[in-house]
C-alpha cells in the first residue's frame, strides 16, 4: 500500500511563535510544543491536516515554492478573514496584476493565500489546498499521485491538481519558470502504514523518480529524506497506521 499524506512541515526561527499564530489563525489547537518542535491539529472529527514546526538557522531568502491556500465561503467571508488576519500581524503582498485571491505573509515571511470562494475546496476545512510550483505540473502531479494516492486531474495546462484519499486540502500542482535555488521552507511528510516496510517504500519512490538528499540530518533520524523529481524535500517516516 503507497505511503500517504500525514503533515506539513514548516521552517521556522520560532517554532512556539508560529505555532501559535497559525493555531489562532486557522482555529485549531497547539497540541504539542516541547519548546523546539511544535504542532498544530484541527479538532477531532474536522478535515484538515497536522502543521509541524520546526527550527532551522536559515533566514528566509526566496519567495516560498510550496505554500498554504485557505478557504473562504463568499467575498465577504475572505475580506473578513483578511481583515482579522491582518489584526493578527500579517503583511500584505501587492500583486501587479489584479487577481481574485489575496497575498499575505505570516509573521515569519512565509507567504500564503486567502481565495475567493470556489465549490470544490468547500468541506475541506480552513486549509484549502497545498500549492507547489513546477515546471511541469502534470508530470510532478503524477509522481505525487503514486507517492500520496488520489485522483489527479491533469489536462497538460498551469495546473494539475491531487484530490488525496482523506479529507482535507488538495495538492495543487502551478506552473512556475522560476529555478528551485534553496532547500523549501515548506514540505511535505509521508508515512507508510504499520504492514508496510519503510525502506521498501523509499525504494519505491526512488525508481519513480525521487532521490535522496542530505539537508544536514543525522545519521539517527528515524526517517529518510528524499526530493520528489524536481527537487522539492519530502520526508518518509516510521510506519504507523
Amino acid at each position: 500500500m503507497p505511503t500517504r499524506l500525514t503533515q506539513i512541515v514548516i521552517d521556522a526561527a520560532d517554532t512556539t511563535a508560529l505555532s501559535r499564530w497559525w493555531g489562532e489563525a486557522l482555529g485549531w489547537k497547539v497540541t504539542h510544543d516541547d519548546g523546539d518542535e511544535s504542532s498544530v491539529l484541527p479538532a477531532e472529527g474536522e478535515p484538515g491536516i497536522e502543521l509541524v514546526f520546526c527550527p532551522v538557522p536559515e533566514k528566509k531568502e526566496t519567495w516560498n515554492r510550496v505554500h498554504l491556500d485557505l478557504a473562504s465561503g463568499s467575498a465577504e467571508h475572505q475580506a473578513q478573514a483578511v481583515a482579522r488576519l491582518e489584526a493578527l500581524g500579517v503583511t500584505r503582498v501587492d500583486l501587479e496584476v489584479e487577481r481574485p485571491w489575496v497575498v499575505l505573509r505570516d509573521p515569519e515571511g512565509n507567504e500564503f493565500c486567502v481565495l475567493e470562494h470556489r465549490d470544490e475546496y468547500d468541506g475541506r476545512g480552513p486549509i484549502a489546498a497545498i500549492v507547489m510550483w513546477a515546471e511541469d505540473p502534470a508530470a510532478l502531479g503524477r509522481f505525487w499521485q503514486q507517492a500520496a494516492r488520489g485522483e489527479l486531474e491533469a489536462e497538460g495546462g498551469p495546473v494539475a491538481t491531487l484530490e488525496l484519499t482523506t479529507p482535507g486540502p488538495l495538492l495543487e500542482f502551478v506552473r512556475s519558470t522560476t529555478p528551485k535555488t534553496v532547500k523549501n521552507r515548506l514540505h511535505l511528510d509521508l508515512r507508510p502504514y504499520t504492514a508496510d516496510d519503510r525502506a521498501a517504500e523509499v525504494s519505491r519512490l526512488i525508481g519513480l523518480g525521487a532521490f535522496r538528499v542530505d539537508v544536514g540530518q543525522s545519521a539517527e533520524v528515524t526517517w529518510t529524506v528524499l526530493s520528489d523529481p524536481e527537487g522539492n524535500e519530502f520526508c518518509v517516516l516510521s510506519a504507523r497506521d
